[in-house]
Parts: C-alpha cells; sequence; structure tokens
C-alpha cells in the first residue's frame, strides 16, 4: 500500500503530499491543473522514462518519493535492497534539469532496474491511455496467460527458454551448414598454406637473428682485413725480426730479466711484460684463425639470403613477424580439424535441434492447453462484468489462434467484442470505441482480480489513470461502482473527471491551479466532506452557488 507520495518541483507542482489510504482514492482538478503530472510521478517511482522538460522552471532538480507499507512478496528483498529491519519500502528519484536522474530505495543510490523490480511487486499502473493497449496482440496475450494462474508464467519461462536454446542450435547448425558448402575449397587452402609453413619450419627469433647474419657477411672483406691487420701488428708472419707488439714485449721482459731480484716491484713489472707477450702472441693466432674462418663461408650469404626471402615473404603474408607466423598455423591446424570434423559435428548438431524442437513442442503445447481451457472462462467472466458497466447485450470473445512460434509458444490471442445486438463480433482494436475499451480494460482487470488470478489480483495498489475516459451518465457510475469493488481490501488510486466516480471515494484530492503565481503553480489538497461537495458542484459544470447542483452532488455522495 502506497501509504505517502511527495513530489517536488515537477512541472506546475511546487510542492505536494499526499497521504493515501486503503480503499478508493482519488485526485480531481481542472484541465491543465496537473493531474497527468502525478500520474508521471508515479511512473518515475516505477523507473520510468523522465519527460522532457520535467523540471520546474528555476528548479535545478524534481524530486519524487513514494512511501509502501512492504509486502510479504518483497521481505526476500531484505538485505539485498532494503535493511533487515525495513517494515516500509521508500523509492524515490530525482530528475535533473539536464535531464540526469538518481534513483534511491530506503535512502541508498540504487538503479532504475531496482526501481522497476521493486515496483513489481508494490503497484500495477494502468495509464491514461493504457486501455489502448488492449489493441496489441502481446498484451492481450499476456492478459489471458495472467488469467490462467501463477503457474502460467513459469511455462512461459521454460517455454522461453527452451525457444532460446532451439534458436542457439539453429544458428550452429546453419554456421556447420555454410562450412560444409565452403570445406573443400578452405580445406585446400588451408593444406597449402600450412605445408608452406612446415616445409619452411620457421623458429621463433629466427628471422631477426638471420638479419644480423646477413650484416656480417656482407662486411666480410672488412672484417678479414681488421683480423690480418691486428695478428700482424702483434706478431707479423715471416718475418726473420719479428717487430710486432709481441716481440717489442718479449724485449721489454729480456731488459727487465737482468735484474731480476733486485726489486720486487720491478720483478712484477717483468712478468707482467711476459704475461703481455704471451697474451699478444696467442690474440694474433686467434686472429689468423677468425680470418681463414671467414674465407670458408664465401657461399653462405647466397643460402642466408634464399632463407630469409622464404621467411621475409610468410612473414608478410601472415602478419608481419614469425610469431605471428607460428600463430597462425595455429589457427590453421584448429581450423582445419573443425572442417575435417565438420560432417559429424553437422550430424550431433542436427540430433541435438531435433531434441530441442520435441522440448519446445511440449512446452508451447502445455501453454497452449492451459489458454485454451481458461480463454472460455475468461471469455464468460469479462461478459459477466461488462453487463454490470452499462453494456449489458455485449458478447465477448477469446480466442487463441496459431502463429509463428516464438518465445511466447505459438499461440496469439484474439479479443473479440459486438457492443451492440445484431452487430457482429469483430477485434476489440478494430470496433470498441476509446470508451468501450476502457470499460473493456476494466472489466478484465475485475474478471482477473476475481479470480485471484492476474497480476492485479496479487498487487497491493492499483493506479488508474483516466481510465473513465469516453463515458459518463448511468455507465459513468457503473464503471464507478467496479472500482470500488476492485478497492475493496487493497488500495486504489484513480484520476479521474467524472463526479459519479469521484463521489464514491473514501479520501479525495483536488489540484487547484494558481495563475497569479509566477511560474504558474498547482497546490494539491485533501478535502473535507464540504470540500468534497464544492469539487462535484465543480465537476458537474456548474457555478458553486448552484443550488440545484450542489443538491445533486450531495445526492451523489449519499448514494455512495
Amino acid at each position: 500500500m502506497l501509504h505517502e507520495l511527495r513530489v517536488e518541483n515537477l512541472l506546475l507542482i511546487e510542492r505536494a503530499e499526499l497521504e493515501l489510504a486503503g480503499g478508493l482514492n482519488v485526485l480531481t482538478g481542472e484541465t491543465g491543473a496537473g493531474k497527468t503530472v502525478l500520474a508521471h510521478a508515479l511512473d518515475l517511482l516505477l523507473g520510468g522514462r523522465p519527460r522532457g522538460g520535467i523540471v520546474r522552471p528555476g528548479s535545478a532538480e524534481a524530486y519524487v518519493e513514494g512511501v509502501f507499507a512492504l509486502p510479504d512478496a518483497l521481505r526476500g528483498e531484505r538485505g539485498e535492497l532494503l535493511p533487515a529491519d525495513a517494515e516500509e519500502v521508500v523509492l524515490a528519484r530525482r530528475v535533473g534539469a539536464d535531464g540526469r536522474t538518481r534513483a534511491y530505495v530506503n535512502g541508498r543510490s540504487a538503479g532504475l532496474a531496482d526501481l522497476r523490480r521493486l515496483g513489481e511487486g508494490l503497484l500495477a499502473f494502468y495509464g491514461q491511455h493504457e486501455h489502448r493497449k488492449l489493441t496489441l496482440a502481446a498484451a492481450q496475450l499476456e492478459i489471458l496467460d495472467g488469467f490462467c494462474g501463477p503457474t502460467q508464467a513459469a511455462r512461459r519461462r521454460a517455454c522461453a527458454e527452451a525457444h532460446r536454446e532451439l534458436q542457439r542450435l539453429r544458428g550452429e547448425l546453419d554456421d556447420l551448414r555454410e562450412l560444409a558448402c565452403a570445406r573443400e575449397r578452405e580445406l585446400d587452402l588451408l593444406e597449402h598454406e600450412l605445408a608452406e609453413i612446415d616445409d619452411a619450419a620457421p623458429q621463433p627469433g629466427e628471422l631477426q637473428r638471420l638479419r644480423e647474419q646477413r650484416e656480417r657477411l656482407r662486411r666480410m672483406d672488412g672484417l678479414r682485413l681488421a683480423a690480418t691487420g691486428a695478428a700482424e701488428a702483434l706478431a707479423p708472419a715471416g718475418a726473420e725480426e719479428p717487430a710486432g707488439a709481441a716481440a717489442l714485449l718479449a724485449r721489454a721482459a729480456a731488459v727487465l730479466d737482468a735484474l731480476a731480484g733486485v726489486d720486487g716491484e720491478l720483478d712484477a713489472l717483468a712478468a707482467r711484460c711476459r704475461a703481455l707477450q704471451i697474451e699478444g702472441e696467442d690474440a694474433a693466432e686467434e686472429l689468423r684463425r677468425y680470418g681463414e674462418g671467414l674465407d670458408a663461408q664465401e657461399g653462405a650469404l647466397q643460402t642466408l639470403e634464399e632463407r630469409l626471402a622464404v621467411l621475409d615473404r610468410l612473414a608478410r603474408k601472415h602478419g608481419g613477424t614469425l610469431e605471428e607466423v607460428l600463430d597462425y598455423a595455429r589457427q590453421a591446424r584448429e581450423r582445419r580439424e573443425r572442417i575435417v570434423g565438420a560432417a559429424v559435428a553437422f550430424a550431433e548438431v542436427a540430433e541435438r535441434v531435433a531434441a530441442a524442437e520435441l522440448v519446445f513442442q511440449e512446452r508451447s503445447a502445455a501453454l497452449h492447453a492451459a489458454r485454451a481451457r481458461a480463454a472460455p472462462r475468461l471469455a464468460k467472466a469479462v461478459r459477466g462484468q461488462l453487463a454490470d458497466l452499462a453494456m449489458p447485450d455485449a458478447s465477448f470473445d477469446v480466442e487463441v489462434r496459431e502463429r509463428e512460434p516464438g518465445p511466447a509458444g505459438r499461440d496469439r490471442v484474439e479479443l473479440s467484442i459486438a457492443p451492440n445486438p445484431g452487430v457482429a463480433a469483430a477485434p476489440v482494436r478494430e470496433i470498441a470505441s476509446g470508451g468501450e475499451l476502457s470499460r473493456v480494460m476494466l472489466a478484465l482487470t475485475a474478471a482477473c482480480d476475481g479470480g485471484g488470478r492476474a497480476r492485479a489480483g496479487e498487487l497491493p495498489t492499483l493506479i488508474f489513470d483516466e481510465i473513465d475516459a469516453g463515458i459518463g451518465g448511468q455507465t459513468a457510475r457503473a464503471v464507478g461502482e467496479r472500482l470500488r469493488e476492485l478497492a475493496g481490501g487493497r488500495q486504489l488510486l484513480c484520476i479521474t473527471h467524472l463526479p459519479q466516480i469521484a463521489s464514491l471515494a473514501e479520501r479525495h484530492f483536488a489540484l487547484v491551479k494558481d495563475t497569479s503565481a509566477e511560474p504558474t503553480v498547482t497546490v494539491v489538497r485533501r478535502l473535507g466532506e464540504r470540500d468534497v461537495v464544492a469539487e462535484l458542484v465543480r465537476m458537474l459544470g456548474a457555478d458553486d452557488d448552484d443550488a440545484s447542483a450542489r443538491r445533486h452532488a450531495r445526492e451523489l455522495r449519499r448514494a455512495a
């Protein structure tokens, strides 16, 4: 039950606080006073999208808050969205002038999905044009499924799950079928590319190593001359009296040896000279061997260039590096294995598709059976409700017809009505007027509620925003009586322009527009009995001092 509704800076409403009660609550006011603004405020609490320019001019943001009693169905939300000790649910929404919104649950920041999830368990909203949904096939199917009872929702979930799995498997089968068509051509290409890579047998990092070797081989003459020159400088080959660095070091050591044993420091220096002589001779030998080795590699450059050409071509073809070539080869082998096994996979998936089709058929058949049983009962219940809504001669039928299979099964529902005798029945979407649609919507709600089957029957609060549009006179009174019956044992909030309905309210709120303010402001007031009569006089289209109208208004209240 909605205990309190607070609205701030929402279009004409600067600030309003409504304390609601159980039973029938009504909101009335002149056209343009802001009744639909309150309806939009409730829609915001349910996670609806804010309309453009909804924030009152001159204000930074609008704020809407609803305080609800915590129903048993939502007690499982404790600890997730609601505090453990919560006895009420407070939904709130801020809408900035820039259109950005923030949502709150019991003072904590929340997402719009949280508002929608909680709102679904708190109230049902029948907007100003909600009855127009009766012209939609999906909405008609929802109504019949709601009448079928709570187990129908489980059947629909199971059917939707089976349909999703069937669609997924069919998609997989289509992919395999396409793969089979291109199998031979793609397999030939993969085999050719893998053979090319396997023949080359590239190794990670090989390309860089070969490029470094190529640079060395290209400068082989310079390397040879450098090695030979250095060897000659250290120890000339074939000279009768060597004059290289090693010979000079040997001569220096011999001079120092003449005074060996006299001074230890000098002896150490002599030893170093002898060591350097030996090192120089060894280095000269190594340099000559290095130079001779270069002579043996004269043909290596051509071989290396050919190898580099092969690897460069592979790298350019498959990504730019040998690592990418090897990665492509791995993926190609996997793809080849899949193609080779495509025939087996196709057969396996085809069997799974057949099994999934059987599951979907079984679950859609269960949905259809429940709908077929419920359709005549719903039609009968609605005909009874329409008789009480000043349509005693109307016929009403609920037909379950076959359609293309989908998540909700293989059925579509057609609601047909003949408002008057002698008129052939036709689909509601083609024949019913606005007022008749309103009454059909109310009859459906009452019929489902009477069976305790539909969502409305499970919710503590129902909101009707001008569902009485297009009717008047005795029909209006009949609609009001039906609304009051629906309000028994729950809370019903009705935004109305009809005095016949407003007179039945247990609690009455009026919206009064003050055009002298800048900008215009609307005030929401709860009416006492005297004010209720005055508001009914206004709704009857009479002046406040019209005695006949006041008498009529009092009679409406007494009849309530």
